[in-house]
């Protein structure tokens, strides 16, 4: 993991990758609200996941993964309201294949946990760009 500013959310992306390499569903979910709102574009088409039994099912996905490393290329943050918006450069190994990819991730935390997470790929492992 590389360019993560030493800062709160800082820390807290870095548990967040942690916990995605540990493959730990629940103390990935405790980061997030009961209500909280996941807006994704892995498929290529929004899938829209509300509350924390619906994220659960999005992050299974995560269960394959093998491998992650991750490059900040852009890093932003506020203080009130707290949020957080980066680009990262990915590289994931699932089952035993390297794919090189791109994300935009931008969180909105209410009472220190993530209320809403726009979870966007901007480059798909294909090449393609969203």
């Amino acid at each position: 993991m590389t360019n993560v500013p030493d800062s709160k959310l800082g820390t807290m992306y870095k548990k967040h990758i942690g916990f995605i390499l540990d493959k730990n569903i629940e103390a990935l979910l405790d980061q997030y609200t009961d209500d909280a709102l996941l807006i994704s574009s892995f498929s290529k088409q929004p899938v829209i996941y509300k509350g924390r039994e619906k994220i659960r099912e999005h992050m299974q996905g995560i269960l394959g993964i093998d491998g992650l490393e991750t490059d900040i290329v852009f890093w932003s943050e506020t203080e009130d309201p707290v949020t957080l918006m980066i680009t990262e450069q990915i590289t994931m190994t699932v089952g035993g294949n390297k794919s090189n990819m791109r994300f935009a991730d931008s969180w909105v935390l209410r009472d220190g946990k993530i209320a809403i997470h726009f979870a966007g790929m901007v480059q798909y492992p294909d090449g393609t760009l969203a």
